[in-house]
């Protein structure tokens, strides 16, 4: 688990981490090129501007006659190359370098010196005079430079070029790529911390959850995940689980009680079976009894056979739980008018009478035709065993909306309240149905119950003053 929860936060992490990475290279990337591009265009125009300008004011000089070392042209380069790292050249038409200007003072140190001849070319072809990176032929390195001829008269007298060293472009660069490193590093470690305690938060819950569900495949099913109080994913598989876990914890209760059950119904007959054969074979039972002790085997074989019979139905009705019930059209009046038929010479041995009451007309409804007979075969023969000698059962059929609602009722001892809930269970059998019923084994209305719940439809139970009532609902056909 704690790997697992290793992939997570490492998944978890990495996917943070790559997305805030991409992002600040997309967004450092553009603000670069942006930012370099926008600092190459100004320089460019203010050397350009510079350029020209110096161009004119040389010749002007040069038309006066004047040096270019003159005073007043010193005063105008020194504001024009007020900027840091701004040189200024002035060459003649051969490109021997006659003046030098540094920003700081004029300098003879690059006079005599000839200014590269396709520098001077490029600078007279070009439409806007000379722009690039060169070292003209006369500096050690590389310079931005930018070159404008000097025009007296219409003539050529010369050309002016205005360079600048390229470390404050580097030195920005640099500047960019500190900040932007040390912005992504704080970036990532937040996002670092806040992943770390985020994916902790969540992976808490789940190995608590792990922990459990190891437990509880392990036999301890009263074991729950804690309520986290949260409404994400996490609190929904919390939940989703607890619900499971009453589920699972409801079925193997079900599954003991079944089993114990079971244990004891058949535990009884077989008792009674082995004693009575037991007691034939060593002559404890006198010969004039035997008879007697034979008809209680047959007896409780009988009902052996009828426990047996009953749980192959519960198994083929389990079955049908995982398809769909076989549904067809049938008279629904029909069916049960046979099921008191089959039922009529029972009715009669226990002083019954029957109080009927079913529409005039045919009430068509769905269903599986048999396992309907079935289910008022159960709760008929249910009626007539609790129903006290004398009384009458009532069955009728009655349609409301698209249902039609068959009921069966009988007149007895009042089915307690506190058990009417588990009327439907298996192998349930109260006190007073243990007394009245010895042949019953409890799975009779467990039956009733399951095939109704496959056919989609709804039992209730009432018993009052009496009087016990089961009403169950069928879809009409029409």
């Amino acid at each position: 688990m704690n790997k697992r929860m290793g992939s997570i936060y490492q998944q978890h992490f990495l996917l943070t981490a790559g997305i805030i990475l991409l992002a600040f290279a997309m967004l450092g990337a553009s603000f670069m090129v942006l930012t370099y591009r926008y600092a190459i265009g100004e320089k460019k125009d203010s050397m350009n501007n510079s350029a020209t300008y110096i161009a004119n004011i040389v010749g002007i000089f040069l038309e006066d006659g004047r040096n270019p070392g003159d005073q007043q042209l010193m005063e105008n380069l020194a504001y024009v190359t007020s900027v840091p790292d701004v040189d200024v050249l002035i060459c003649q038409s051969s490109g021997a370098v006659i003046f030098s200007y540094d920003g700081d003072q004029s300098g003879d140190e690059l006079k005599g010196d000839t200014v590269s001849q396709s520098v001077l070319e490029e600078t007279l072809g070009g439409d806007g005079g000379y722009q690039g990176m060169s070292d003209l032929g006369v500096y050690d390195s590389a310079k931005f430079a930018v070159g404008a001829p000097v025009v007296v008269q219409d003539q050529l007298s010369g050309f002016v070029f205005v360079t600048s060293s390229t470390e404050n472009l580097t030195s920005l660069w640099r500047t960019f790529g500190i900040l932007y490193i040390v912005t992504a590093a704080v970036v990532l470690l937040l996002a670092f911390c806040s992943s770390f305690f985020s994916t902790r938060q969540q992976a808490r819950p789940l190995r608590e959850m792990t922990d459990v569900v190891n437990r509880f495949g392990m036999g301890e099913y009263d074991l729950r995940v804690q309520d986290y109080h949260r409404r994400d994913e996490i609190g929904q598989l919390a939940a989703a689980f607890n619900t499971m876990a009453d589920s699972i914890a409801s079925a193997e209760q079900r599954r003991q009680e079944f089993v114990a059950n079971v244990s004891h119904e058949l535990k009884t007959p077989m008792t009674t079976i082995a004693g009575f054969s037991d007691g034939i074979l060593d002559g404890t039972i006198p010969p004039e009894k035997q008879r007697e002790c034979l008809q209680v085997i047959s007896d409780e074989t009988r009902r052996l056979s009828r426990l047996v019979r009953r749980m192959l139905d519960m198994s083929q009705l389990s079955a049908k739980e995982q398809s769909d019930t076989c549904q067809s059209q049938f008279n629904g009046v029909e069916t049960f008018a046979q099921v008191l038929i089959s039922l009529e010479r029972k009715i009669t041995s226990r002083g019954l009478d029957v109080d009927v009451n079913f529409p005039d007309k045919d009430v068509m409804v769905w269903g599986d035709p048999d396992s309907i007979t079935q289910v008022c075969y159960n709760l008929m023969d249910n009626a007539i065993k609790f129903a006290t000698p004398g009384t009458a059962i009532g069955v009728s059929i009655v349609t409301k909306g698209n249902k039609a609602w068959f009921s069966v009722r009988n007149t007895g001892e009042t089915i307690p309240p506190e058990e009417l809930n588990l009327v439907f269970d298996r192998f349930h059998k109260s006190d007073r149905s243990r007394s009245l019923d010895k042949e019953g084994v409890g799975l009779g209305l467990y039956i009733v119950k399951t095939i109704l719940n496959n056919h989609k439809e709804t039992i209730t139970v009432t018993s009052e003053n009496g009087v016990t009532e089961f009403r169950f609902s069928l879809t009409l056909a029409e």
